[in-house]
């Protein structure tokens, strides 16, 4: 038989393994690896060690399915830790424990109802989602579950912050009078944004007026100072009536993302109805890692303190590479305000070379075309993507983590030596 899933192309992380590769032959250099999306750390020794014993322990709740059980209230320290709430103060939220955002994204379509012939609602389910962004919930609602998607732009005239007028014009624009299900990233992935209680509030007044659900991926909230952002949790736990949800996860908040573990807090109902979809798919996280964590949790200062270190190395990465890049010349599309990821504008011309016009270039899309020239000639790798279009206008993007060493001194020599090298030109 044929293949049922038609291949879909090269993925792009793919073929930045390739245009390294290909300048690692080439040079016989190691790459100045700026793409690495995941933490080059290890969780701390304390969690290591009550991994290892709750692993170790005989007790039958740690090696059997944990479902949707909450083991040493695990999810308690999850959501106080990065919703700031205690929802059990609130009669009307419930939380879960889940094995990962990734796989917990990819149901919530069907926690809505996607698949229920007997909904009261269009014949065709719409998930509104930002774009650029690392998107799951895209992909799963339009290409998996033939829902009908609609890009709500993240744009850097704007900062790459959350705008419902972008929305609400995206919205009309395909002569949709409002979504079932509303998906948003916040702080952001590649767009490190965090997000302020005036724009979920003007958010949630949209969802409330046009009887639509909110969720919100917050990988990043960990890694965020509050004066960079308003988790959905504090806002949203204020509004018994809004049907939303909020996720986290120890992946990048401890360094841990082989756990395969985070939490939901939400409405219970929404909550519930999650619950009742991923009974079917999947048996809930490690129950020994998930007890390990809880443990941990117990000690509410010294997991604060956990995290703030992680978060003060991450903030002392980007407090080194933002300056540098913009010394050479590259514009930000937004701030960094949480973790590890940098945005910034593709330039027009780079290397002395005119993107659009140079030979090695001029059959590409400006952000592909200005990444693959910069990790061929210099070896500074980043991921390229393509943001939002207003009015036909194109807004190319290219993004730099520090989810390596940017501190090593030797790291650094190198780098700054082929930034001197760019010469972007806008």
């Amino acid at each position: 038989m044929a293949r049922q899933i038609p291949a879909a192309g090269i993925n792009l992380f793919q073929l930045i393994y390739v245009l390294i590769r290909e300048y690692t032959d080439k040079t016989g250099l190691p790459p100045l690896n700026l793409s690495l999306g995941n933490p080059d750390g290890v969780p701390i020794e304390a969690i290591r060690k009550l991994k290892a014993a709750f692993s170790q322990d005989p007790g039958y709740d740690y090696h059997t399915y944990a479902e949707d059980r909450n083991l040493l209230d695990f999810a308690e320290g999850m959501v106080d830790l990065h919703g700031g709430i205690l929802y059990k103060d609130h009669p009307h939220l419930r939380a879960v424990p889940i094995p990962g955002i990734k796989t917990a994204s990819a149901l919530i379509p069907l926690a809505c109802g996607l698949h229920l012939p007997d909904r009261k609602r269009r014949d065709t389910f719409v998930v509104a989602s930002n774009l650029p962004a690392y998107d799951v919930v895209g992909t799963w609602s339009q290409s998996y579950l033939a829902a009908k998607r609609v890009v709500w732009p993240l744009l850097s005239a704007d900062s790459m912050r959350l705008k419902v007028a972008r929305l609400k014009d995206a919205l009309k624009r395909e002569k949709i009078a409002r979504p079932d299900l509303i998906f948003v990233i916040r702080p952001g992935n590649p767009a490190a944004v965090g997000a302020t209680a005036g724009e979920w509030k003007e958010l949630i007044d949209f969802c409330l007026e046009h009887e639509v659900r909110l969720v919100n991926d917050s990988a990043y909230s960990g890694l965020a100072q509050s004066r960079h952002h308003t988790p959905l949790a504090q806002v949203a736990k204020d509004y018994p009536e809004l049907e939303w949800l909020e996720l986290y996860s120890v992946s990048k908040s401890f360094n841990d993302p082989g756990a395969r573990l985070g939490a939901m807090v939400g409405s219970r109902d929404f909550v519930e109805d999650y619950i009742l979809v991923k009974g079917n798919t999947d048996s809930g996280p490690v129950p020994s890692v998930m007890a390990a964590y809880g443990r941990f949790f117990a000690d509410r200062a010294s997991a604060r303190k956990t995290l703030g270190e992680l978060r003060g190395l991450y903030e002392k990465r980007v407090a080194y590479l933002v300056p540098r890049l913009e010394a050479a010349g590259l514009v930000p599309a937004c701030p960094t305000e949480a973790g590890f990821f940098t945005l910034w504008k593709t330039p027009k011309a780079v290397l002395g070379a005119e993107l659009a016009r140079d030979a090695r270039t001029r059959a590409l899309p400006a952000h592909e075309a200005f990444n693959r020239l910069v990790i061929s000639e210099t070896g500074i790798v980043g991921v390229h993507f393509q943001g939002g279009a207003v009015k036909g206008k194109e807004d190319p993007l290219i993004r730099y983590a520090v989810c390596t060493d940017v501190l090593d001194k030797g790291f650094q020599r190198r780098f700054e030596d082929q930034l001197a090298r760019l010469k972007p030109k806008y």
